[in-house]
C-alpha cells in the first residue's frame, strides 16, 4: 500500500544529506545581472554561453513570428506542427554543421529519449561513458539494447567492450563536452574505435555547439570529425539562446530516426517564434566570433586568479569551470557564503555527480565582464 507519509521520512533523509534541490525565482534579467528572491544578483549558474538569450535579433525574429505564426504550433510535427520556420531552421542546422541532414527536436532531453532507441534495440549493445547526462543513460534504458557502461574517458575498457560484443549493431553515445566537469571527450579516437568494430558514435554536443569548432560550428568541428558513422546532436537552448535541440547526419539516419523517435512523433512541434529565433541565432553564431574570444579571456582570467584557494578548478578548457569542494555540506556552506555577497554559483551534489565530488559549477558567458570574474575571485578569496 502507498502510504504518503513515506514521502517525508524519505524528504527527510534528503535534508539529511543536503541533497534536497530547491528552485529560485527569477524576477527579472539583464545578461549575467538578475533579480532573483527580491535581490539583485550576478549569475555564473547560465548555460548561456554566448549571451545570446537577449540578444535583439533573436527578440525582434521571435515577435516577427509570433505575429505570423502565432505562439503554438498547434499539432505534432506529422501532423500540422512542422511549419516553413522549422522547415528552413533543419536545412540551415545541417548546413551549418556540414552534415548531409538534421531533425529539430522541442529539447535536448526529448531528443536523446526518442534517438537512442531509435538506433538501437533489442538485442543490440549500447556503450555509454559513466558520466554521460541523464538524458543518455535514460535513452539506452528505454532502447532495451544490452547496455555497457565504460569508466569515464576509458578507451581501453570501451574497446574491449566493443571487441567483445557480438551485437548486431553497437552504438556508443558519449557527451562532447562533459556538463558538470567541462572536459571534452576523446571523439577522434572513439570514432577510430568506431570504424574499427563496426559501430555507430552518437555524440551529444550540448555544451561544445556555438562555443567550440570554426565559427561555432561545435565539437565536431574543432576535432575535424567527419565520417558516415557520425551521429552529431546539440541543443539549442544553451550557447544558442533559444530553444529545441537536433540531430544531423547521413540522410538515411535521420529519416529512420524521423519515423522511429516516438519524442518526435507524438510531441506537439515548437512554435514558430522560438525556431525563428534559434534561426536569427546561428547568424550570430556565425559572425560575431569576439563572442567566443571573450569566453577564452575570461577562462585565464578565472584560473590564474584563483590558483591560491584552498579548492581547485578542474582541468576544463571550456566554460564550465567547476571548482571541486568535495563534500555536500562544504559545497552548500561556500554557496551560501557567495549568494550573501550577490553572487549566484550553484552548488552540484549527488546523484548528478559522484559521491564525494560536489562542486561549484562556475558557467562564464561572453555577457561577463573581466569586472564580473573579478569580484567572483574576490569573493572566492575571502571565503
Amino acid at each position: 500500500m502507498v502510504n504518503p507519509a513515506d514521502f517525508s521520512s524519505q524528504l527527510a533523509e534528503l535534508d539529511a544529506q543536503h541533497l534536497r534541490r530547491k528552485r529560485r525565482v527569477v524576477e527579472a534579467k539583464d545578461g549575467p545581472h538578475l533579480r532573483v528572491d527580491g535581490r539583485p544578483m550576478l549569475s555564473f549558474a547560465s548555460n548561456d554561453y554566448l549571451g545570446l538569450a537577449q540578444h535583439p535579433a533573436l527578440i525582434r525574429a521571435a515577435q516577427e513570428a509570433a505575429a505570423q505564426y502565432g505562439v503554438g504550433a498547434t499539432g505534432s510535427a506529422m501532423i500540422s506542427g512542422h511549419e516553413a520556420p522549422h522547415d528552413a531552421l533543419e536545412r540551415e542546422l545541417a548546413a551549418f554543421v556540414q552534415r548531409p541532414r538534421a531533425l529539430y527536436f522541442g529539447s535536448g532531453y526529448m531528443a536523446n529519449m526518442g534517438i537512442v532507441p531509435a538506433l538501437v534495440g533489442r538485442g543490440d549493445a549500447v556503450f555509454s561513458d559513466a558520466l554521460n547526462h541523464a538524458c543518455l543513460i535514460d535513452g539506452a534504458r528505454l532502447s532495451r539494447a544490452e547496455s555497457h557502461i565504460y569508466p569515464h574517458n576509458d578507451l581501453a575498457t570501451l574497446a574491449r567492450q566493443l571487441a567483445a560484443s557480438s551485437a548486431p549493431r553497437k552504438l556508443v553515445i558519449t557527451d562532447a563536452v562533459f556538463s558538470m566537469d567541462g572536459d571534452i571527450a576523446p571523439l577522434q579516437a572513439m570514432l577510430g574505435l568506431c570504424e574499427q568494430h563496426d559501430a555507430l558514435l552518437f555524440i551529444d554536443d550540448a555544451h561544445g555547439f556555438g562555443v567550440l569548432g570554426p565559427q561555432g560550428r561545435g565539437t565536431a568541428a574543432h576535432l575535424g570529425l567527419q565520417s558516415p558513422r557520425l551521429v552529431y546532436m546539440a541543443t539549442l537552448g544553451k550557447a544558442a539562446g533559444g530553444s529545441g535541440a537536433f540531430v544531423a547526419g547521413e540522410e538515411n539516419t535521420i529519416e529512420w530516426i524521423m519515423q522511429r523517435a516516438r519524442t518526435y512523433i507524438f510531441a506537439t512541434a515548437a512554435p514558430a517564434m522560438v525556431v525563428q529565433a534559434v534561426r536569427e541565432s546561428l547568424k550570430v553564431i556565425a559572425t560575431e566570433g569576439w563572442r567566443r574570444d571573450q569566453i577564452t579571456r575570461l577562462i585565464t582570467r578565472l584560473r590564474e586568479g584563483t590558483q591560491g584557494l584552498r579548492w581547485r578548478l578542474a582541468a576544463s578548457p571550456t566554460a564550465i569551470q567547476p571548482l571541486m569542494i568535495g563534500g555536500n555540506e562544504q559545497a552548500l556552506a561556500l554557496m551560501a557564503a557567495l549568494d550573501a555577497q550577490g553572487l549566484w554559483v550553484p552548488a552540484i551534489r549527488p546523484p548528478t555527480v559522484p559521491e564525494g565530488t560536489a562542486r561549484l559549477r562556475i558557467s562564464l558567458s561572453a555577457a561577463h565582464s573581466e569586472a564580473d570574474v573579478d569580484r567572483l575571485i574576490a569573493a572566492l578569496q575571502q571565503a
